[in-house]
This record gives structure tokens, sequence and C-alpha cells, in this order.
């Protein structure tokens, strides 16, 4: 779960992970319902915690977000994302580092600070306002949509 106030103006910046989960052709997309890039569609995933290996905290932010229970794999693509307001002041300051997942089990139901998630196929991305780092990754490193 997103907590704003430790996130946003941050002292240092904050470590994320994401998970690529394929399923039957399609990537597990969520709709971001929380800053930065809200409303945007993206993969699911989230802060690690203190004592958390980046496995472990994507296998939980997935199954907070999206219902959907994977197991976490290798990083794939790492980058960071600053954020600042209208003064120039860092809002936001993540270091994401995405993963490679395997699904488990579940069936996608939005929770947590997603507003939406689906099954997603490459044809689907063209036309959801996807961020731009995850149509990126998709193309580059998987050829998911080329």
């Amino acid at each position: 779960m997103v907590d704003l106030k430790r996130s946003a103006y941050p002292k240092y910046p904050r470590v994320a992970v994401g998970a690529f989960v394929f399923y039957k052709n399609r990537v597990l997309l969520v709709k971001r319902g929380a800053p930065p890039a809200i409303g945007k569609w993206a993969i699911p995933g989230g802060s690690v915690e203190l004592g958390e290996t980046l496995q472990e905290a994507a296998e939980r932010e997935i199954l907070e977000e999206t219902g959907i229970t994977i197991h976490a794999r290798m990083p794939v693509f790492t980058f960071d994302v600053v954020d600042r307001d209208e003064m120039g002041q860092i809002r936001f300051h993540y270091v994401i580092v995405d993963l490679m997942a395997d699904y488990i089990s579940g069936e996608p139901r939005a929770g947590d600070d997603a507003l939406d998630v689906c099954w997603a196929s490459s044809s689907d991305i063209e036309n959801l306002d996807v961020s731009e780092k995850t149509v990126q990754v998709l193309n580059q490193v998987f050829k998911f949509g080329t």
C-alpha cells in the first residue's frame, strides 16, 4: 500500500519493484491509483519493505495489488523515476527494479492502490494509456507488441 506521507518529498530515493507476469500470451497490468503516474497502466509493483528481498517484495505487492500469486525471479530492467513539483522540488524518487515472474494462480482483481487490473494482449497495449517505461521494456526485453 502506498503511504504518501512516507513517499512524497523523500529525503532519500526509495527502492521499488515491479513484476512482468505473462499468462496465455498476455501481460498483467494495473491502472495506477496513486502518484506518480496515476491513471496510467503499468506492470504491478510497489515499495520494498525493510528486510524483504526483491523477490519477496514483488510477490507480496503483486498479490496485494492484483490478487495474483506469482513466483518472482531475476531482475530484467532497472530505472529510476524522479518526479518534481511545479517549484522544482523532488516530490517522488524511486529506483525501480523490474523482475520476471511466473504466474502461479489467481484471478485478477483490483486491490491496494490499483484502480483496475487486466491481462493485456500486445494489441490491447495499443489501446490503453500504458506508461512509457512499461511499453519500452515490453518491446525491448520481451519483444511483446513489436
